[in-house]
């Protein structure tokens, strides 16, 4: 079917850059200025839920803008797999800008109209890349992605801040200038095009296979922000930002872009049939499975809630990239819905973590015994999140992780069902003690009025618990979607 011309991609993108400025210039009116994120994250949801049904439809969405080299536009396109990380960051941004105003204003947070304006620029550049026609367009936003998320970083301006900063930044500017510049150009010789093609615009090229395969790896470290280990530190050092920000990364724009962008090369670059060809899924897969299973280990031994949750998204990252590999069309699509799964897990945990602190000031795990008996509400919403982590039936975790564990064995690799397996207890291991202790330890001496629940700091956290439930007793958009990309 021909493609719908539409200038919805555009305005989708413009909406939150829009909403950047309007912050800018609010400075001086605290009360207008913490309106315009939620009335802009949900102008931009509605755009990207208007094209929902032409998608769904099996059609796609394009605007080309104009011509930068021959065969290289700037240019949009909104197809199934954009679809699913459009949706996922512009419903949550609904959320994350509501919880980020009572968690900034709660803690009397300096800098506010710098972490608006950056968060608004973040979904500005997380719906540019979902919604790219190729992969100019995507590397672009890429990068755009990681300036503007940058000052979220050093948000403190202290020693660590200025510190986590760097290593941030050197980490994804330096694989993106690197290799991930390599890997456009070769791609660009071999092909005469960036454009993503329907079976993979390089499947067919007159290329040597150890190209190729270069070619491959320069994409998946090149991406750093995906955290494929060793291109992992700097999503830990990264969790010295505000607990918002730290949502963001993990959930919302940062490490789903990175997902996504591999995924893009897998699906649209390379292709299934020639990544199957040239041994390139099962090397991955392997790859990743040892970054599973290492980050659940080093997980297991943080007392930092934060730096738990952190290595358990650097784990997680690499199911979704997993279920890409594996090259079953049910492993694919267990991937794929691994995006949204995990978006709406790994948002609750961080912001119950950042209810906890701004409740009660306390950061360590071992520090938290009976807090769940004080934060009813934020401690269930962790423990819901925590069972989507694990995989357990009615949750959106538990969808995702059966395609792929079906997939494992459709595609007749054993090894990987068993990677997933130990991963899951891993998950059990490190997240079930922290509910445990929260609502059976025996609490510190504190008084019964120190610590409470916020409001707009809850209802949030309470709203992204229950989307991990609607998600995984009603998964059909996702599956839709998902399916959408494998056909």
């Amino acid at each position: 079917m021909d493609p719908v011309i539409s200038i919805r991609p555009l305005l989708a993108v413009a909406v939150a850059g829009l909403a950047a400025l309007a912050i800018l210039l609010l400075d001086n009116r605290e009360k207008l200025r913490d309106v315009v994120s939620p009335l802009a994250a949900i102008a931009m949801f509605a755009i990207v839920a208007s094209m929902a049904p032409t998608v769904l439809a099996g059609r796609t969405i394009d605007l080309r803008l104009f011509e930068i080299l021959p065969g290289i536009d700037f240019a949009f396109r909104v197809d199934s797999l954009g679809m699913v990380f459009a949706t996922v960051s512009s419903l949550l941004w609904i959320v994350a800008a509501i919880y980020s105003i009572g968690y900034m204003r709660h803690l009397h947070e300096h800098a506010q109209t710098r972490f608006f304006a950056c968060f608004a620029s973040s979904l500005a550049a997380a719906a540019g890349g979902a919604f790219a026609a190729n992969l100019f367009t995507l590397v672009i936003f890429y990068e755009v992605l990681s300036l503007v998320t940058y000052p979220l970083v050093y948000h403190h301006e202290d020693e660590q801040g200025w510190t986590s900063s760097r290593k941030y930044l050197v980490y994804l500017m330096g694989a993106s200038k690197s290799v991930l510049l390599a890997a456009l150009a070769l791609t660009y010789h071999i092909a005469g095009s960036l454009d993503f093609v329907t079976g993979g615009l390089l499947a067919g090229a007159d290329a040597s296979a150890l190209l190729l395969t270069v070619v491959y790896f320069c994409y998946l470290f090149g991406f750093a922000k995906a955290a494929v280990m060793p291109m992992h530190a700097w999503l830990p050092a990264a969790m010295v930002a505000p607990t918002p920000v730290s949502a963001l990364l993990h959930a919302v724009a940062v490490v789903k872009m990175g997902v996504f962008c591999v995924l893009r090369v897998v699906f649209h670059v390379f292709g299934v049939e020639l990544v199957g060809k040239l041994g390139l899924g099962i090397a991955t897969a392997y790859l990743v499975s040892f970054t599973i299973l290492m980050a659940s280990v080093y997980a297991l031994t943080r007392d930092d809630l934060k730096a738990r949750l952190a290595y358990s998204t650097v784990s997680q990252l690499s199911y979704i990239v997993l279920g890409a590999v594996l090259l079953s069309p049910v492993a694919m699509v267990g991937g794929i819905i691994h995006i949204a799964a995990h978006a709406f897990s790994k948002i609750t945990l961080f912001f119950c973590a950042g209810s906890i602190y701004c409740a009660s000031g306390k950061r360590n795990i071992s520090d938290m015994a009976g807090i769940g008996r004080r934060l009813p509400w934020t401690m269930g919403a962790f423990f819901v999140g925590s069972l989507s982590m694990i995989g357990v039936p009615l949750t959106a975790g538990f969808v995702s992780k059966w395609y792929l564990v079906r997939g494992s064995v459709e595609a007749g690799e054993i090894p990987f069902l068993i990677v997933l397996l130990i991963s899951s207890v891993l998950n059990a291991a490190y997240f079930l003690p922290i509910s445990y202790l929260a609502f059976f330890g025996t609490e510190a001496q504190e008084s019964p009025a120190t610590v409470r629940e916020i409001p707009m700091v809850t209802i949030p956290l309470v709203a992204t618990a229950i989307l991990s439930v609607l998600m995984g007793i009603f998964p059909g958009y996702f599956l839709t979607l998902a399916d959408g990309v494998v056909r």
